[in-house]
């Protein structure tokens, strides 16, 4: 059923809501009152709302195959929830000068790409063929660790460079990423010429 309502549902839709409340926080010290907000208070906040939204997207998946709850509308929207939550990020974090357009790029054109595949496996009934790799779980848990470093920026409790530490995680995913991307094309032009030539 499409519209079954299950905790890992719920869990998604909180992490989509808190998508546009993510980027308002960012916003704050632009709609606020000159003053009224330190950056730092800003940095913290959106690093706690962005690390929430990434609980939430641990925990769904793990309800739902635990408690067998996985659903269409889950297996539609986990997905879009997390390339927007990491994608409106990433812009944010290039806009702020914290990290490099190029790392930005590569990621959001990958989980472009891979959306596109997973379509076109779908429709042929092939969804299984590419199913999340243990290589992709990586890359998420680099990519996440790397936002919050970045977000957090110059909170002053923080003795290490998290602007360095951050990018270097960045890096580490980025390069998880372009793995990841060549076996899900490597597994899917395995699959269609086993096919087509059965």
């Amino acid at each position: 059923m499409l519209l079954k309502l299950t905790i890992p549902n719920i869990l998604t839709t909180i992490r989509v809501a808190l998508i546009p409340i993510f980027v308002i926080i960012c916003y704050l010290p632009v709609l606020l009152p000159k003053g009224a907000i330190s950056q730092s208070q800003v940095n913290f906040a959106a690093a706690l709302t962005f690390a929430i939204a990434g609980i939430t997207d641990w925990l769904d998946g793990m309800i739902a195959r635990k408690w067998n709850q996985t659903t269409e509308l889950g297996a539609f929207l986990d997905p879009v929830a997390d390339k927007l939550l990491v994608a409106c990020a990433l812009i944010l974090l290039v806009r702020w000068d914290r990290t490099y357009a190029f790392l930005a790029i590569i990621i959001i054109s990958r989980e472009i790409c891979v959306s596109s595949l997973r379509e076109l496996m779908a429709r042929k009934n092939r969804s299984n063929v590419i199913a999340v790799a243990k290589i992709g779980k990586w890359k998420t848990a680099a990519q996440m660790t790397a936002i919050i470093m970045l977000l957090l920026g110059t909170f002053p409790y923080f003795a290490w460079n998290l602007h360095d530490l951050g990018n270097t995680f960045l890096v580490i995913a980025v390069i998880l990423t372009i793995i990841s991307f060549a076996y899900y094309v490597k597994e899917i032009y395995l699959d269609l010429r086993t096919n087509n030539t059965a």
